[in-house]
């Protein structure tokens, strides 16, 4: 029953939080972190982390639903530079960082400092996403940095996984190492792809025999993660890159449009009440479990040779400074290097401010994944003795995932403060050209049902008129394309005019049907029905 009340009250806080950020205009991630610390430090139960379990219940979901919102064409366009921040800036950071660490910390031994140098340098793509939403950073930038941060988790933690296998071994070959990240990756990008499709092609045979059941339908988009996570963790795949390729894989399953529109309407609806309570939950839990780290300091502290608590400040903020040195300067290379091949191509390349850079440097922000990561450290070592070094590496980590929290709350809104940005590309050209494509496609659709529909019937002027009524509003959004500045103001005055009455209107309806059921005019469940098909309606209006 504890774990229940617990349980409630992280959910609980998950909706407090939301108000308290607008409240107070603090950074929603630190929000919730600060009122995991006041659970933490409250009557109620604490949760004792199990990093699997944790892995488990909260990650394969997020980074599903964030591979399958990705916007696919902007991640293959930057996939060099994603591919060199996710994997070359990991074994940058893992040796530069390591070796920092060894030489600050001598009594910490080097594979351990080679551990916590691999967990702390994947960002997180939930963290990313939270901070980034406050702040205008280019749509490309964005892109790369979502793209880079769903990558990087699988090369980061497999890492780690060497560094602590030559602590525990003694031993550490390069060869065996290089085929097993090859097995990890793909492995795991392969299993996350076959499950989607599989299970995306048993639901199309399904629907088309049965009909669409859409609560089963979205069921099935929500275990799909998991089920990829379990297969390739099964297989000793990398379960991170194969609930990120079914994400991916699932957005372009999606493109046949087999599903209901209903069916869509509601699974999205579902998925933004999924990722906003488990982002929550997982600032929530970094803050619950942070007075817990941070109470052993003083024991911790005796494993680097010092006696008082402040020097794991002075670590965390030296291994954070080296984080963000070696991120800007590979990012400013790897921007560098791009502009360079984009210029020998012939393709025009724009100049990137260095202040834009360094907004991508305090965007590398690390969350609950180097949390969870550092809790996978053995208790022992093959021989029953203690882990060297293992609570100090998660004191470490825990501050490390503060530093850059706050760094990014504050720094990148004051970094990007009255930056000119680069422009972004217009793309109305293309969706001009895409609205009129598919009203021709529907007007010649609805003349062949017309035709269909009327042929034989002695009332065939009645599918000619309704056919006529329902294609004027195709035409004049064909027509609508060549009009001048002054007619297209006209028109979207009247349109908004237009909307405010529908609204208005709509809204009457709704009321109306609610006066009924509470007066036991209509039954129940139709008035749920009647009052769902208007607030769609609304919903296209206000949209």
């Amino acid at each position: 029953m504890s774990s229940v009340v617990t349980i409630l009250f992280l959910l609980l806080a998950v909706v407090v939080s939301g108000a308290l950020a607008r409240l107070t205009r603090l950074p929603l991630p630190l929000v919730q972190i600060g009122l995991g610390v006041a659970i933490a430090l409250s009557v109620v139960p604490t949760v004792q982390l199990d990093p699997e379990l944790f892995f488990l219940l909260f990650l394969p979901p997020l980074l599903f639903l964030d591979g399958w919102r990705i916007p696919k064409d902007d991640l293959l366009r930057d996939r060099a530079t994603v591919l060199e921040l996710a994997i070359g800036l990991v074994v940058l950071t893992v040796v530069g960082v390591g070796f920092l660490i060894h030489w600050l910390i001598p009594a910490m031994p080097l594979p351990v400092a080679f551990a916590l140098a691999a967990v702390v340098s994947p960002t997180d793509p939930i963290a990313v996403s939270a901070i980034a939403a406050r702040v205008p950073l280019p749509k490309r930038v964005m892109h790369i940095l979502e793209g880079e941060s769903l990558l990087n988790d699988a090369s980061g933690l497999v890492c780690m996984r060497f560094a602590v296998a030559a602590m525990l071994t003694g031993s550490f070959v390069i060869q065996e190492a290089l085929l097993t990240f090859l097995w990890l990756a793909l492995g795991g990008i392969a299993i996350g792809v076959g499950v989607t499709w599989a299970v995306s092609l048993a639901k199309q045979q399904i629907s088309q025999r049965l009909g669409e059941d859409t609560s089963a339908q979205i069921l099935v988009s929500l275990l799909i993660p998991f089920g990829a996570y379990m297969v390739a963790e099964h297989f000793h795949c990398s379960g991170i890159l194969a609930a990120v390729a079914a994400g991916v894989t699932m957005g372009f399953t999606e493109q046949s449009g087999q599903a209901l529109a209903a069916t869509r309407v509601r699974r999205a609806a579902v998925w933004d009440v999924v990722q906003f309570a488990a982002n929550g939950v997982i600032f929530v839990l970094l803050g619950e479990q942070m007075p817990g780290l941070w109470s052993s300091a003083s024991q911790t502290v005796l494993a680097s040779g010092h006696t008082e608590p402040w020097w794991l400040l002075v670590y965390v903020l030296a291994i954070s400074a080296a984080l963000g040195s070696m991120r800007f300067a590979w990012v400013w290379a790897s921007l560098r290097l791009t502009i360079f091949k984009a210029r020998r191509r012939g393709e025009p390349a724009q100049k990137v401010s260095r202040r834009l850079m360094l907004a991508m440097s305090f965007a590398g922000v690390r969350g609950a994944i180097t949390l969870a990561g550092v809790l996978t450290l053995p208790l022992t070592l093959t021989d029953g003795t203690p882990f060297p070094a293992r609570d100090l590496a998660i004191a470490l980590a825990a501050g490390v995932i503060l530093v850059s929290l706050v760094v990014a709350s504050v720094g990148l809104p004051r970094v990007l403060k009255g930056l000119e940005l680069p422009p972004e590309p217009s793309r109305q050209t293309e969706i001009d050209h895409t609205r009129v494509a598919a009203a021709q496609a529907a007007i010649q659709a609805i003349e062949d049902e017309q035709h269909a529909m009327g042929a034989g019937q002695t009332d065939a002027d009645l599918y000619t008129e309704a056919s006529v009524r329902v294609m004027e509003s195709y035409r004049a959004r064909i027509d609508g394309r060549a009009e001048t500045p002054e007619f297209a103001a006209q028109r979207r005055k009247i349109e908004d005019i237009e909307r405010r009455l529908r609204l208005v209107g709509l809204r009457a309806e709704r009321d109306e049907i609610y006066r009924r059921a509470r007066a036991r005019e209509v039954e129940d469940d139709l008035a749920r029905k009647l009052v769902r098909d208007i607030d769609l309606m609304e919903a296209r209006y206000t949209g």
